[in-house]
């Protein structure tokens, strides 16, 4: 069998560095991201590739020479988990872009015989739109992707935007908030 060819470590920048190093000591990125800023930071600092991978917990330096070499090629976004088993993603960008803008708009009473969206009627829609394998909780998945909810009008809105009734008539509320409570 033969062995990984060892490739070294590019010269990190000062902005990968910094990454690296609040991702490699953070307690709230998952554990594959920290472990493996960590190999990347060890290596860096001139130790060998089992010696880095066995601190981070693994057996083997394989796992720190393949990062090492996606992390040259791809640079900081070896970090993030790729696929890595089940079904394929089915539906690309364009995909839930139009499951995205036909949630979005108001549905039709005569064409779609409801005043409102509910998973189901979309799955209705989208499925009559050629789409014939789209589930509810592919739906539901994208929709809470892009941050919509559904809300006790029974209607799927942007979170953190509500409309409220005042004396001086409907005004739009939005919660300055909501990119802070979404992560």
């Amino acid at each position: 069998m033969s062995r990984r060819r060892n490739e070294a470590l590019r010269e990190l920048t000062e902005q990968e560095t910094q990454t690296l190093t609040m991702l490699a000591r953070s307690q709230r990125v998952p554990a594959v991201q920290s472990r493996r800023a960590g190999i990347l930071l060890e290596i860096a600092q001139g130790r060998s590739l089992l010696e880095a991978a066995r601190t981070q917990g693994y057996l083997d330096g394989d796992t720190a020479s393949s990062l090492v070499t996606r992390f040259n090629l791809e640079g900081l976004g070896v970090l993030i988990p790729r696929h890595a088993g089940g079904p394929a993603v089915e539906y690309d960008v364009e995909a839930q872009k139009r499951i995205l803008s036909l949630a979005l708009s108001k549905p039709d009473l005569e064409e779609h015989g409801t005043n409102t969206w509910s998973l189901t009627t979309l799955q209705t829609v989208l499925r009559a739109q050629g789409m014939e394998t789209v589930s509810t909780h592919t739906i539901w998945k994208t929709l809470k992707g892009a941050g919509v909810s559904w809300q006790r009008s029974r209607s799927w809105c942007a979170t953190g935007q509500a409309t409220r009734l005042r004396k001086s008539g409907r005004v739009a509320v939005t919660d300055p908030d909501t990119e802070a409570k979404k992560s």
